[in-house]
């Protein structure tokens, strides 16, 4: 076998790319990234240099890993920043890195892009061997895959490759037919409360609009990028990773994945005015929320459209999960559940790669034991573990 890395998206057929691609997943697919990359959003610039690692055998493209190199840890959501400071502090760089994800995506999902999972597995060793010898000889302080799925994470494990464990909350349809379906599996003062936030921003005048596939407008991306940028400046002082390139290519070439929830008021005079947005992502079986903005501030209209509103779309659509993005301890009162996910790390150093072990594992306790009471604590009159 063969190892090849690429500095583009481009340098590889779109076809032969989603080809390797095991599921309908979105986000490892060619359109995804090649948005990323043509819109500027990753590049050197940005601190995501593109270099997909590939594997032939007598010339046929047999797997892909969507790789990076990285010159800081923003967009990753699995934070390594105290392994970063530790390094400097000793004298060693930690930047560059190079990573195996979807940028400014933090979903659990395919990483090694193989469509013949018996093979994959034979793989696990030639890749992390190949991995390895490219820190090395690039002087990478290391590699890492965030958010892969729990069964390509532990084969990473036994390969020596260290696993840390996080925590996300995800929604899961366990065969309801309506809202008031699902509100009925709560307690009652659960049920209540939540009925009585969208019945608030019900009396706040605002209807709802959802928009997929051939109906997403050009107009569209234009006033959402608008709504996402004014949220992220007034949280953080900046206009977000995302461009408006980005969105609008998107829509050209994945809109049967995208769901656009818009929070529409009607003015004096009649007209509706979008005061908020939700885009979702989804596949067959599992509706991501991703992005989010809003003009003006309402009470429980963030709840509403990012996460009532994707339940009721699940719900109408037979999607098995909702997985409302990262962190979000408010989550837990309005249905969704602790679900445990998965990263794995090689540091060159071995001095720092024996302190980081040390470090996961005594994390792994905290974040078990985090998932267990966060569990408790669901709305749920009875639950059956996931």
């Amino acid at each position: 076998m063969q190892v090849r890395f690429i500095d583009s998206i481009h340098q590889i057929d779109a076809a032969h790319w989603n080809a390797l691609c095991p599921s309908d997943y979105p986000f490892v697919r060619y359109e995804f990234l090649a948005a990323l990359e043509d819109s500027g959003c990753v590049c050197i610039a940005t601190g995501w240099q593109t270099k997909h690692l590939l594997i032939f055998a007598d010339g046929q493209l047999l797997a892909a890993l969507p790789g990076y190199i990285k010159s800081h840890s923003y967009g990753e959501y699995v934070f390594d920043w105290s392994w970063a400071d530790a390094h400097r502090r000793h004298g060693f760089h930690y930047y560059p890195k190079w990573i195996n994800a979807v940028p400014f995506t933090p979903c659990v999902g395919p990483r090694l892009l193989c469509n013949n999972q018996a093979l994959t597995r034979e793989l696990i060793h030639f890749v992390t061997d190949a991995l390895i010898t490219q820190c090395i000889t690039q002087d990478f302080s290391g590699w890492h895959c965030l958010f892969p799925e729990a069964g390509y994470s532990e084969q990473l494990r036994t390969n020596n490759i260290s696993l840390r464990l996080g925590c996300q909350f995800h929604w899961f349809n366990r065969g309801y037919h309506s809202f008031d379906d699902f509100l009925a599996q709560m307690s009652s003062r659960k049920r209540k409360n939540i009925a009585k936030e969208r019945k608030q921003v019900s009396e706040q005048g605002f209807i709802f609009e959802i928009k997929t596939g051939a109906a997403l407008t050009v107009q569209d991306w234009e006033t959402f990028y608008a709504l996402y940028r004014t949220t992220y400046l007034k949280r953080s002082g900046h206009k977000g990773y995302l461009s408006e390139e980005f969105f609008q290519q998107l829509g050209a070439t994945m809109s049967e994945n995208l769901v656009l929830i818009n929070a529409v008021k009607i003015t004096e005079g009649g007209t509706p005015d979008v005061i908020a947005a939700s885009l979702f992502l989804r596949d067959s079986t599992t509706l991501y929320g991703r992005y989010w903005g809003c003009f003006e501030e309402y009470q429980f209209l963030h709840f509403e459209t990012c996460y009532y509103q994707g339940i009721d779309y699940a719900i109408a659509n037979q999607l098995t999960r909702f997985d409302g993005g990262a962190q979000g301890e408010h989550k837990i009162a309005r249905g969704f559940e602790p679900v445990l996910t998965h990263s794995n790390h090689w540091i060159r150093e071995p001095g720092f790669r024996t302190a980081i072990e040390h470090f996961i594992a005594e994390e792994a306790v905290g974040i078990e034991a985090y998932a267990e009471d966060a569990r408790a604590h669901l709305p749920f009159k009875h639950l059956t573990a996931t």
